[in-house]
């Protein structure tokens, strides 16, 4: 069950694009970084954008998203995006609704707690489902900004995610054409309100590659579920499971996906 109109920006909406100079993170004082800012849904949705160190592009695009109540400038999105960047790929994240600049302490452990519970747990909500719908349009309109800096080269996109990136990102990859494809960590079916339920929509990515990265000891992603969103894909599909919890997985598996996209990116 899907419905593509549940996931279409408003049309007319203005992208109120702004780009500001941004520091880099600590560990990578050599990449280039940028803030944007851009309108989503009347919302302002803030990213950052890391740039490889030398060079003027256009730089293929990785929109790397992180995990439940995490943000942009997470210190794994960090580990992740530095060594992506050194290695030839502007990276781009941005904060989900209600985490990081836009978190409220109203509402985001609620919603949270819902979207990521599976169904015997918590059962999801009209806040949930908008929640949802929010966050997909706001990674299409991520995608549109970065298409209008001229660092950027459109043609070459990627998908890359942990956990609630991962949940999210099925959806939008789902109804969204421009990425060649993603490296899914942490990730399973059975989530959030039917209409964003990855299960839902992961069949639809194909013929576009997926790697789905899960880790053995997962203390937030049964096993099952997992599997169940495996299963679920099209091909061409691959499938690494690292011995780790649902918080620790190992640089390798940072490594397995940089390799995913670096081929599939072209760099």
């Amino acid at each position: 069950m899907s419905d593509d109109a549940t996931f279409v920006a408003p049309t007319g909406e203005s992208l109120g694009l702004g780009v500001w100079p941004a520091p880099p993170p600590e560990a990578y004082p050599d990449l280039r970084a940028q803030r944007l800012e851009f309108s989503s849904r009347g919302d302002r949705v803030p990213g950052r954008l890391l740039l490889p160190p030398d060079g003027d592009g256009p730089f293929p695009l990785v929109l790397l998203q992180h995990g439940a109540g995490g943000s942009k400038e997470a210190p794994y999105i960090d580990t992740s995006a530095g060594p992506w960047a050194r290695g030839g790929a502007a990276v781009l994240a941005i904060d989900f609704p209600l985490h990081g600049e836009r978190r409220s302490e109203k509402l985001s452990e609620r919603v949270l707690a819902a979207l990521t519970g599976h169904p015997d747990s918590a059962s999801a909500g009209t806040l949930e489902a908008d929640f949802a719908r929010q966050a997909v349009i706001d990674l299409q309109r991520a995608l549109d900004a970065a298409a209008a800096l001229p660092q950027i080269d459109a043609g070459r996109v990627a998908y890359a995610a942990f956990s609630l990136g991962t949940i999210l990102g099925v959806p939008f990859l789902g109804t969204d054409p421009r990425p060649r494809g993603a490296a899914l960590a942490l990730g399973g079916g059975g989530f959030g309100p039917a209409q964003s339920d990855p299960l839902n929509h992961v069949a639809r990515i194909a013929p576009r590659p997926l790697l789905f990265v899960n880790a053995t000891r997962d203390e937030r992603i049964p096993r099952s579920a997992a599997e169940a969103l495996h299963a679920a894909a099209g091909d061409p599909m691959q499938v690494a499971w690292f011995d780790c919890g649902h918080s620790d997985l190992p640089g390798q598996a940072l490594k397995r996906m940089w390799e995913f996209l670096r081929e599939l990116l072209e760099i």
